[in-house]
Order: C-alpha cells, then structure tokens, then sequence
C-alpha cells in the first residue's frame, strides 16, 4: 500500500496551516495523490492502433456497398495499408478486417461504433478517421447512392457535419455534391462556379474551408480559425506518425487556401 503522498501531504498540511486541520486535509490531498487521482492522464482514446480493425472493416463495407469491390477500391485500400506503414501483423489483420467487411450480414453499426469510441468526442480524431478512408470511398469517382449512405451515418456518430466532410473532401481534390451523389453542381460545396477557381492545385479554396463564393470577410475568418484549430497536428497526441503528417499536410492546405482568398480579396 502506497502510504508516501499521505505522509507528505499530512506534514506540509501542518507546515502550512500548524494545526491539525491542516494534518487532515493534507493527508487528504495525499491519499488522492497516492491513487492517481491527481496525476496527469493521457488522453483517452483507448490502445494507439485500435481504430485499425473497425476501420478497416468499414472500408470493406463501404467497398462492398455497391455490390462490388474494384481493383481500384482494392488498390486504395493497399494504399492505405503503406501510408499508415503498417507492420506485417498488422497488414494481415488490416485484410482480414476488410474481407470479413465485404461479407453480407457484416456488422456496420459495431464498427462505426468502435471507430466512435476511439474517437472519444474528439474531432480532431474524427477527421482523421474520415480523412484515411476518403481514398477508398471516392476510388471509382463519385460517391454511389450506398457509399454516401454510410458516410453520412459515419459522420452523424462522429459528430462531424456535412459541410465539414465536404471540406474535408475538397482539401483531397473530391467534389463533394451536397444532398446526395446525384445532385446537380449547383449544389456542390464551394457554389457557383467554384471549378473555375482551382487553379493549379486543383482545389477550389472556398471549397477546402466549406464556404460558398458569397461568403464575407468575417466568415471567412471564422471558417479559416475553426478549421485550422479542427486539424491542428500538435493537439492529436499519441497517434501514428502517419496520421500526423496528414494532419499537418491538411494544416497546410488549410493556410493555403486562405491565402489565396486572402489575395483574391484584397484583406488580412
């Protein structure tokens, strides 16, 4: 039994206030101290790899969701097996998720539920986990009717918008049409005209901070501030260093898109 934080605790307790109060209480904050109570806590989103496994399944399924599965939707998926430089066990277990996510009567709402849980509300996480399976969701182009029917219900349990998954497609090169993947351009993320403003980088930048053309200057502002704090690297933890460098490759894609609205503007 660990007894050292009460005995400090009870003799700084008496030092301080030189009456036996001062032994209790202190003794008090000691015991808290000998249990953990007051020690820093990681942040809690359960074992570093976790995620794999139901992530990969939900790959699988949404694969699977038109009734195929493409060579281009396996080759993403390889992809991202490298990306997230996955050792052999994993890779393995990585494959064995995404059959066993193709088979019929497999378990959706488990693994969005398990990909929820280590998440744990946070949504810098969330768009972590939407941003590694953009690749294989878009793989054979626009998003069919099933697809975009899990999706959504992925981004209803992580908290995360439409709006916000829109962005989050635009920032990888994806037009994203609001309402469905048979809705006309007009109502693509970004407004009217947005595809004329990608420029090289083959972004719209309204697009890449989820705002119409219209938008004002404060709005801009507002969409640039909440979306660079959404996917700051620094605050992500202890995730693998894969997922990292996307963030960061996000964070930049982020500011860059603002710059150029910035010059197209004419504001800083």
């Amino acid at each position: 039994m660990n007894i050292a934080g009460k005995l400090i605790g009870a003799l700084v307790g008496y030092l301080l206030f030189r009456h036996p109060f001062g032994i209790v209480l202190g003794g008090f904050f000691g015991h808290l101290w000998d249990i953990g109570a007051l020690r820093a806590q990681p942040l809690r989103q359960g074992p570093q790899n976790s995620f794999i496994a139901p992530l990969f399944a939900l790959a699988g399924a949404i694969a699977k969701s038109d009734g195929r599965v493409s060579e281009q939707e396996i080759a993403a998926t390889e992809n991202l097996m490298s990306r997230m430089q996955l050792g052999a066990d994993q890779r393995a277990s990585a494959i064995d998720r995404f059959n066993a996510g193709k088979q019929p009567g497999f378990e959706v709402h488990a693994a969005i539920a398990d990909l929820r849980s280590w998440a744990s509300g946070r949504r810098d996480l969330a768009f972590l986990l939407l941003d590694m399976l953009l690749d294989v969701v878009y793989a054979e182009g626009p998003l069919a009717p099933n697809k975009f029917v899990l999706v959504r219900k992925l981004c209803r349990e992580l908290g995360v918008h439409e709006r916000e998954l829109a962005a989050l497609a635009a920032m990888r090169g994806y037009a994203y049409a609001a309402g469905g993947p048979h809705a006309g351009s007009d109502h693509a993320y970004g407004g009217h005209g947005a595809a004329r403003d990608q420029g090289t980088t083959g972004r719209d930048p309204y697009a890449v901070l989820g705002l119409s053309r219209d938008a004002n200057e404060r709005e801009i502002k507002r969409a640039y501030r909440k979306l660079i704090s959404q996917h700051h690297p620094d605050k992500l933890g202890d995730v693998p260093a894969e997922l990292k460098r996307r963030a960061e490759e996000r964070a930049r894609e982020i500011n860059a898109a603002y710059e150029r609205i910035q010059a197209q503007r004419g504001f800083h």
